[in-house]
């Protein structure tokens, strides 16, 4: 299994959204994104902050989707 990538919030929205994510709504700096098959994640979004290797395994599995086809979208 391939390690995390290290992205900040804007990064991992950015290759969400071509992986079909859209941006339902913003609250705050936290990204609410879903594709149109339902499945839902929320992406904080805090200016030079890289997102934890524990986050960013969490936000995947909400989303149903693992590391190798994530750096597809990168």
């Amino acid at each position: 299994m391939p390690r995390l990538p290290r992205l900040r919030g804007r990064e991992l929205i950015a290759a969400l959204s071509r992986a079909g994510f859209g941006v339902l709504r913003i609250k705050g700096s936290h990204h609410f994104l879903e594709p149109p098959d339902g499945r839902r994640t929320v992406v904080p979004v805090h200016a030079g902050e890289t997102i934890g290797p524990g986050l960013l395994s969490k936000i995947l599995a909400d989303i149903d989707m693992d590391a190798e086809t994530l750096s597809k979208w990168i």
